[in-house]
This record gives C-alpha cells, sequence and structure tokens, in this order.
C-alpha cells in the first residue's frame, strides 16, 4: 500500500479505520414550568416576539393582515399597531440600537422603524426568505428556515458570520423564530412542536424542549388546527427569568420558566 498523506489508513485493517473525531451528544431533555398563562390576540399569525419596557412588541404575517404591533401583557391588547401594506407578509422582528427591524417572507424587504413605529427611510434588501429575527446586542441573528444562522451588521445589512446548526443527526433545519439568550439562540423548528437550545460559538443543539402538553393546553381553549396554527413566538423577560411562548393565531400566551 502506498500512502501520500500521513493520515492515510490501511483499509484492510478494520481496527485502523474507526473513526477518530468524537460523536456528538444528543441534545438534553429541557424541561420547563408553566407560571402564568395570560390572553392572546387570537386574530394574530405571530412571527415574531419581543418583551421589551413591559411590554410586548410582535410582528403578525399573511398577507393584507400583516402588523407591528405593542400590546399588553395582561389583557393581549394591542395598545399600537402598523399595518403592512397588503402585498408583504411580516415576518421576524429585533430591536437594536433603538431601532425596530422587521423582516418580510418573500419581499425581500426589510422595514426599519423607530420606537413610535415611525418608518425611517434606512430600509434593507435582503436576498433569502425572511423567517426569525434576533439580536445579540451587536448583531442582527437571522435564520430562513433552513440550518444556517445569519450575523449581519444592523447599518449595512451585510452578513458577517454564517452558523451552521446541527445535533447528533446532522444539520438541523427548519429554524424558525428566535430569541437570543447569555450565549444561546432559543428556536422553534417549525411544523414540530420542539423548543431548541443553540450554542451561538459551535451551532450545536445542546437542548430541546417538547412544548406538546403547552400547545394542547392553548389549543383546547379554541378549535384550533394543530397543523397551521404551530407553536411560534419566544421572548424572554431578562428581569424575571421567564419565557414567554406562543404561536399563530393563539388565544393563549404562556410565561414559563426552562428547569
Amino acid at each position: 500500500m502506498v500512502c501520500l498523506l500521513a493520515s492515510c489508513k490501511d483499509t484492510n485493517n478494520p481496527e485502523n479505520n474507526q473513526n477518530s473525531a468524537p460523536a456528538i451528544a444528543a441534545p438534553t431533555n429541557l424541561t420547563y414550568t408553566v407560571i402564568n398563562e395570560y390572553p392572546h390576540d387570537s386574530s394574530s399569525f405571530t412571527e415574531g416576539l419581543i418583551w421589551l419596557n413591559g411590554k410586548f412588541l410582535e410582528s403578525t404575517g399573511n398577507y393584507e393582515q400583516s402588523h407591528l404591533l405593542k400590546t399588553n401583557l395582561e389583557t393581549g391588547k394591542a395598545e399600537q399597531k402598523l399595518k403592512l401594506g397588503d402585498q408583504y407578509f411580516g415576518e421576524g422582528i429585533a430591536v437594536l440600537n433603538n431601532k425596530i427591524y422587521q423582516l418580510t417572507y418573500k419581499e425581500h424587504k426589510v422595514f426599519v422603524y423607530d420606537m413610535n413605529f415611525k418608518k425611517l427611510p434606512q430600509e434593507f434588501e435582503w436576498p433569502y426568505e425572511g423567517w426569525g429575527m434576533t439580536t445579540d446586542g451587536k448583531s442582527l441573528i437571522l435564520d430562513t428556515g433552513g440550518s444556517n444562522i445569519y450575523f449581519v451588521n444592523p447599518e449595512t445589512f451585510k452578513i458577517e458570520r454564517t452558523l451552521g446548526v446541527v445535533n447528533n443527526n446532522g444539520y438541523v433545519s427548519m429554524v424558525n423564530e428566535l430569541e437570543y439568550v447569555d450565549g444561546y439562540l432559543y428556536a422553534n423548528i417549525w411544523m414540530t412542536n420542539d423548543i431548541i437550545k443553540i450554542n451561538v460559538q459551535t451551532g450545536l443543539v445542546e437542548a430541546k424542549a417538547d412544548m406538546t402538553e403547552l400547545i394542547k393546553s392553548s389549543h383546547n381553549h379554541k378549535d384550533l388546527d394543530i397543523k397551521n396554527n404551530v407553536l411560534n413566538g419566544i421572548a424572554y423577560n431578562s428581569e424575571k427569568k421567564t419565557f414567554y411562548i406562543t404561536g399563530k393565531n393563539w388565544p393563549s400566551l404562556f410565561e414559563i420558566k426552562f428547569n
């Protein structure tokens, strides 16, 4: 046998051909406790959710029905509302440097507003589909429904870093709504009942929460289509260290604590 590389293996000896790369551990089971249940406007096709200064900022989707909302936790009612043009489908939102950024689904537009919902002249083009968005306080962090997460400059909207999301089975696709918390991304996986916890340095899914019981609890209040009215909305309250969870057209929003 002739080897041109030092790493060449003897294919005739199975003992010499074991994969030396360590196996990726399966995600740990992330359990949770429900702290409170609040009303949520069931007309809101939730795409993005942020807890900020005691209120929710929410982006809703569907053509002719997309809005940017500021809503009250106790009532679930909108205290401020801005409707997008009928040709736009609202998606994820993020707040950075006192600006609100809102993605659109297939229109390749990113709208920018001040904190009073006044649309700013600054507007960006995004070459991919718009799905989820959050921020680590420096970059905007976006996904497009695949397994890649993009770290984007908020002033130019240029991609500065790409992170592939992986677990023990390979790349994880359908990554959707995002929330950044202490070096991790919490993400809905579209068309599943799962929230995953992603290490932002490695892309590794370190934990997974099965939200099936929460979904059943919400859908018991109303005859919802579980296939379409999926989990989609994660916001974090840094003071209480709790998460707010809802979904598309859900009548409820849940405050939970991951154990």
